[in-house]
């Protein structure tokens, strides 16, 4: 329990699920963190409904009445121009306003991120925020990936400010001094890759990073690198496929387990290392990725959440203002600028 009182903007009408998930997530998770406040933003009538199924804890929650939604399927114009009380819209200017110190959302990602872009404005240097979630590696701790899905098309100079926001990230959360960075590619070596990427590997070269060079996609499981760098295409798609492979290994392993009475057996006995393994490879425990590079803290959950994973989602919020994550990031932002070569090189610092 920290010493301070740690509000969070959650949008409880987001998702696949919206209320059923959202609610009792933000009532399970505040019961555990006694020191977190709730701001419940939505719908009232239909929260104060979902509130009083359970016994809310006193004086965690607030409602924040929004009389619109933002469904999986608006475009993103519609929801930044058309529906301004939404709830996405009214938990974004609850930290814009200091009513809260985090948001959290499950909705429409693009929506999520353009209004979120829009309210709370990019940090200086910054062209586009982007999507930094941590995986699990064979080294027993994380690998930082970025960007997973906000931005499809980028440039080199893009690439660039996601390796310093991405190294900032683990830098303050992990209190790394000197994170090392790699650049996704199709190989290690240095002619690997499309234009963008090669542009960006020799920005990344001369940035003042601790950039380790190309690595592949099992090089995030490795652990061989802290941080990744990657477009959203790529990244969005990795991330897809991890959940993917997870799923799927869990469905075979107990089709083989259930194929015979024999196999059933094996099954009971092993049942305490399949559930540890089952845990490990849970990517609900992984939930919510930070959108990095914004004048405030927003994350994003996965729209088919459920409340173990919303929750989960909520941790990496109260997680992020107790390391200080906006005042790190800028610091530490300042710090690697103070690095790189000076404009009158024709350097990458033009970039930033």
């Amino acid at each position: 329990m920290s010493d301070r009182t740690i509000t969070v903007a959650i949008d409880c009408m987001g998702g696949d699920h919206g209320l059923p998930v959202t609610v009792p997530a933000a009532m399970a998770f505040a019961q555990a963190h006694p020191d977190t406040r709730c701001l419940l933003v939505g719908d009232e009538s239909q929260i104060r409904q979902a509130l009083q199924q359970n016994a809310a804890p006193a004086g965690q929650f607030e409602i924040l009445h929004a009389s619109e939604v933002v469904t999986m399927h608006d475009p993103v114009e519609v929801a930044l121009r058309r529906k301004k009380d939404s709830s996405m819209r009214v938990a974004a200017q609850a930290v814009k306003d200091g009513r809260a110190d985090a948001a959290l959302s499950a909705g429409n990602t693009g929506a999520w991120m353009a209004i979120s872009r829009y309210v709370l404005k990019t940090l200086e240097g910054i062209d586009r925020p982007a999507i930094a979630t941590a995986l699990p590696n064979q080294q027993g701790g994380s690998t930082t990936v970025l960007d997973l899905g906000a931005n499809v098309d980028c440039s080199a100079e893009n690439l660039l400010q996601f390796g310093l926001m991405g190294a900032a990230l683990v830098s303050t959360v992990d209190r790394k001094a000197q994170p090392s960075v790699g650049l996704l590619n199709i190989g290690e070596e240095v002619i690997k890759g499309n234009e963008v990427v090669k542009q960006a590997a020799e920005l990344l070269r001369t940035s003042g990073l601790n950039f380790y060079g190309n690595v592949e996609g099992d090089d995030i499981f490795k652990g061989t690198v802290d941080v990744v760098v990657c477009d959203g295409f790529v990244g969005n798609v990795v991330l897809k496929s991890i959940e993917g492979l997870a799923r799927m290994i869990g469905t075979m392993m107990r089709e083989e387990f259930r194929r015979n009475a024999l196999t059933m057996a094996a099954g009971l006995v092993a049942t305490p290392v399949l559930q540890r393994f089952r845990a490990r490879v849970d990517n609900r425990r992984y939930n919510g990725a930070a959108l990095l590079g914004l004048r405030g803290i927003v994350i994003k959950s996965h729209g088919s959440a459920d409340a173990y994973a919303f929750g989960q989602a909520l941790l990496r919020a109260r997680e992020a203002v107790l390391n200080g994550l906006l005042e790190g990031t800028i610091q530490r932002l300042d710090v690697l600028r103070s690095r790189m070569p000076s404009p009158a090189t024709g350097d990458a610092s033009q970039a930033v």
